[in-house]
């Protein structure tokens, strides 16, 4: 099943440039998995030596929060678009 990825500047060095890749998988996890066998080094951008997500980074399966969901075990299916972003911080005093 393929699934819609969306990622920024960081990762976007790791896919050749694309703003958006195709992937597959039936879990994020497993899409994680399918992405660094097709573009080696992108797991290490977005996930710990554990095998965590990153605190810095951000996953959204449809526009929402994988962490609200069931994190790296959210289910994905055909036609999903998964966001992969860095977390923002900051703003004016």
């Amino acid at each position: 099943m393929a699934v819609e990825v969306r990622v920024t500047a960081v990762l976007q060095r790791v896919v050749g440039g694309a703003r958006t890749v195709q992937g597959q998988g039936e879990t994020i996890n497993q899409l994680l998995e399918f992405l660094d066998r097709t573009y080696p080094g992108f797991k290490e951008q977005v996930l710990t030596a554990d095998g965590q997500l990153h605190r810095f980074v951000n996953i959204y399966k449809n526009d929402e929060d994988i962490r609200y969901l069931g994190q790296l075990q959210t289910a994905i299916a055909e036609g999903d678009v998964i966001s992969i972003l860095p977390a923002l911080a900051g703003g004016s005093r």
